[in-house]
């Protein structure tokens, strides 16, 4: 039950912990460099494999005026330039079916956002790239419900799967997360990663729009860790006080050092 992104970074038994990490949207190339450029720095230092994480185009944004990003052409430009200079994997979220083919020209990885986990033509698009696909589990299924998602997607033609826990709607902007969805998401026999940071947003809890919790990403990460997890996905800033998308959730960029060897270690002790 592995994903081989490269021979570098293999997420699934056997193998360490992968950080997929960077800003929630493509901001200024200045933020995004920065960002990259950090941790790199650190999860090599660490020996941790590491994929950027940046969305050209953030579509599920709460209100109209918030930023959604440059658009999938600037974004994947932008993104291709990174992926060559820093020598790391990319990966971002397509939100149409249409998007899929050109999205696969630069990514390494095809993210499918959580709204949009059930949409079969995406899934299908997706899917006939070739590429891995991450697809977030719905804030509105179970964890066994994600066995149809795979389906769709291993009756495409696409095993190369991995499914991520990003928390369940628990009342009114508020989610929460059932750590019995990461084994049973692995039963399917697919490497599951752990969304840290938007497990810790309050979905349009902001009015218009998302708040978030930081304070609890590093006790919820290292039970995700402890429960036994391939990959983490964070949100990561060097400011995230002033990002333009989910910055009340994200993690500061000078805070995850210290998290990730304390997360190493947990797996460590989890997979002997």
């Amino acid at each position: 039950m592995q994903v081989a992104i490269n021979d570098n970074v293999i997420l699934g038994s056997g193998r360490p912990l992968v950080l997929i990490g960077g800003p929630c949207v493509i901001e200024s190339e200045e933020v995004i460099r920065e960002t990259v450029a950090g941790l790199k720095e650190i999860t090599t230092r660490l020996g941790m494999p590491y994929v950027f994480k940046a969305s050209f185009d953030k579509a599920n944004r709460t209100s109209l005026s918030s930023y959604r990003g440059p658009g999938i052409e600037a974004g994947l430009e932008l993104l291709g330039r990174i992926k060559e200079e820093f020598a790391v994997p990319v990966i971002s979220d397509i939100h149409e079916a249409s998007q899929a083919s050109l999205a696969a020209e630069v990514l390494d990885i095809i993210q499918i956002p959580a709204f949009l986990c059930r949409q079969t033509d995406l899934l299908v698009a997706a899917a006939k790239t070739g590429k891995p696909l991450s697809i977030k589990k719905g804030q509105f299924l179970s964890p066994w419900d994600m066995e149809n998602v795979v389906n769709k997607v291993r009756e495409s033609g696409n095993s190369q799967i991995m499914l991520t826990e990003r928390g369940i709607m628990y009342g009114y902007n508020n989610l929460v997360v059932d750590m019995r969805s990461l084994p049973v998401m692995r039963s399917l026999g697919c490497p599951v990663i752990y969304d840290a940071t938007h497990s810790v947003q309050l979905p349009g809890g902001a009015g218009g729009s998302s708040g978030g919790q930081r304070e609890f990403i590093a006790p919820l990460t290292r039970a995700a860790v402890a429960a036994g997890i391939d990959g983490l996905f964070m949100e990561i800033h060097p400011d995230p006080d002033h990002a333009l998308c989910d910055g009340p959730n994200s993690m500061p960029l000078d805070e995850v050092e210290e998290l990730l060897k304390m997360l190493q270690a947990i797996h460590g002790v989890v997979h002997g």
